[in-house]
């Protein structure tokens, strides 16, 4: 192993083209530190950041035959990183503008009674449907969505993973937003 770290970038990406591992090691321990606090720098959020360097580096390895490095490594591991954050601030700001919208909507308060009375409904609705998710699944959700702990927070709770938990989240939003459809459509017609 320790005859990689004499290895260059063009030397490591030829092995890594090739399946081996202990290449991809190389690369993963040559670079990752520096990712990191690259990626610190401009997001500040650090389980956000070992989630994006996990996404990269596992793309990096799963897309070894046909990724082209077109500039040096460093460079495309470094602008894949800085893509990545762009990602997170379009995401965190439709989360944001979504939030501010439905603040709006409640300090408002002038809803008609039918309005309020779908708004029941669909709070009634979507407690049922939480309601027959798998336990393991509902119990994360809920701890994610109604006690507002962090991925991490959750998984020191019930002794898994960080990424089963994000995919147990991600699992019932996604089982959620097809369970509801149907109602927002007829509602919304």
């Amino acid at each position: 192993m320790s005859q990689y770290r004499s290895f260059t970038d063009v030397e490591l990406i030829l092995k890594l083209r090739q399946g081996d591992v202990a290449a991809f090691t190389e690369i993963h321990t040559r670079y990752y530190g520096l990712l990191y606090r690259h990626a610190l720098q401009r997001l500040g959020d650090s389980e956000e950041i070992q989630d994006i360097l996990q996404e990269l580096f596992s793309y990096l390895w799963d897309n070894r035959e046909t990724n082209q490095f077109e500039t040096s490594l460093p460079a495309y591991l470094y602008t894949a990183v800085r893509n990545r954050i762009l990602n997170v601030y379009r995401r965190n700001k439709l989360k944001y503008n979504y939030f501010d919208s439905l603040q709006s909507f409640i300090n408002n308060n002038s809803s008609e009674p039918d309005e309020n009375i779908r708004i029941k409904q669909l709070s009634a609705l979507i407690e049922a449907e939480i309601a027959k998710l798998p336990s393991q699944m509902r119990m994360v959700f809920e701890m994610s969505r109604k006690s507002n702990l962090s991925h991490q927070e959750i998984a020191d709770k019930l002794g898994i993973s960080v990424l089963t938990v994000r995919k147990q989240v991600q699992n019932s939003l996604k089982i959620l937003k097809v369970k509801l459809k149907s109602y927002f459509f007829i509602t919304f017609l």
